[in-house]
């Protein structure tokens, strides 16, 4: 059952988690006059910089995680690889949206293809694989190619190994508990981000296509070049993980879109996504500005688009010849600049992004790109 109690502007709202989707949450949850405490094992983290109070403690450290607990008046996440035990210390104290048991099942691959199969949603064909006894088995489920993932603490491209053929699972070594999942041959990644308040009402945000490169988000285009129909499927499936989720906050739901025009759900995020960062700039209302209103317990916003946009990551890698030249990037007046306040770059690491605003996708993209190649000319 939702709980129904609100909190309004001037309460206390802790986050989980020190990086960079919790600096953006902060930015919005002060500017609605809300404070804000943060609970990472990092000093000075992005959050931190904008936080009313930074806790610096591991999240296995449970009597600082109580104390911090009786200081806020309800909890949320920026991140949902959190220790369960920890999240369980921190209900006995506050409010926490969404609920440990929504983490639980999103931060563990396996668990969550089991609630998704078991919710009767669609998915690329999987198998438990605890040892390397039973991957042959697996792969005869599943069939080749198919790609093998830790079934916890993997993102970005982590802890995954590609198997082409059968014969190629006799060098793979299983050290953990792991997915096999069928490789997909998908047109297009997309992903839409949905907000449930504690009424049960839900808003989604414009469907975005996404560019990965090295496994890692590179462009986000919104609107996406998909079609009507296929929009309107992705809402549903995004309405439909939230709704079986019993959400209380954000989730981001990752798709991959089959050359039938078909959905099959890749992942689950349930915080703010890389893939919303536009919507800081080009919604009405932020993905960020949504969570804190459903979290505690307000009216959801408007999720409407006010313009095309383009999202670009910027990587540690962009700092390989010293300091980008910001000047150069923002010669583009329909360009912003947004960035975390890491101070060590480094390669792979999300330092920032940029946002292009266009008359359609194809200016917007095309605007960000050539922002970010300017950074290193």
């Amino acid at each position: 059952m939702i709980g129904q109690r609100v909190f309004l502007p001037g309460s206390t709202v802790g986050v989980m988690g020190g990086g960079q989707l919790g600096r953006m949450f902060a930015i919005a949850a002060r500017r609605m006059g809300y404070r804000v405490h943060t609970f990472s094992p990092d000093e000075d983290s992005p959050t931190g910089q904008l936080a009313d109070v930074e806790i610096s403690a591991p999240f296995e450290d449970h009597e600082a995680v109580a104390r911090f607990a009786k200081g806020v008046d309800v909890l949320t996440f920026e991140f949902e690889n959190i220790p369960i035990e920890c999240v369980a210390v921190a209900e006995k104290f506050c409010e926490v949206r969404p609920a440990g048991r929504v983490l639980h099942i999103a931060q563990n691959r396996l668990r969550e293809k089991e609630f998704l199969e078991n919710a009767g949603l669609p998915l690329a064909p999987f198998a438990r694989v605890p040892d390397n006894s039973v991957l042959a088995s697996a792969l005869e489920k599943t069939g080749a190619p198919a790609v093998l993932k830790t079934a916890s603490f993997g993102y970005d491209g982590k802890g995954q190994q590609k198997i082409a053929s059968p014969a190629d699972a006799a060098a793979i070594e299983v050290r953990e508990l792991s997915v096999l999942e069928k490789f997909i041959g998908y047109t297009k990644e997309i992903s839409v981000i949905v907000a449930r308040g504690i009424d049960g009402a839900m808003e989604t945000f414009p469907v975005c296509e996404n560019i990965h490169r090295n496994h890692i988000l590179d462009v986000t285009i919104v609107p996406g070049n998909v079609s009507e129909a296929v929009k309107k499927s992705a809402r549903e499936l995004a309405l439909a993980v939230a709704e079986k989720l019993d959400l209380v906050g954000l989730l981001a739901v990752e798709m991959f879109l089959l050359p039938d025009d078909s959905l099959l759900i890749n992942e689950l995020a349930p915080r703010p996504h890389n893939s919303g960062h536009f919507s800081f700039d080009a919604c009405v209302t932020s993905q960020f500005e949504q969570q804190l209103r459903a979290v505690c317990g307000l009216p959801l916003g408007s999720t409407e688009l006010l313009h095309p946009v383009a999202m670009a990551n910027l990587l540690g890698d962009v700092w390989e010849k010293g300091e980008p030249d910001w000047s150069a990037a923002l010669r583009f007046p329909e360009v912003k600049l947004h960035l975390y306040g890491k101070s060590q770059p480094r390669k792979g690491r999300k330092m920032g992004h940029l946002v292009a605003f266009g008359t359609d996708t194809t200016e917007a993209a095309q605007r960000v790109i050539a922002a970010r190649e300017a950074l290193t000319k």
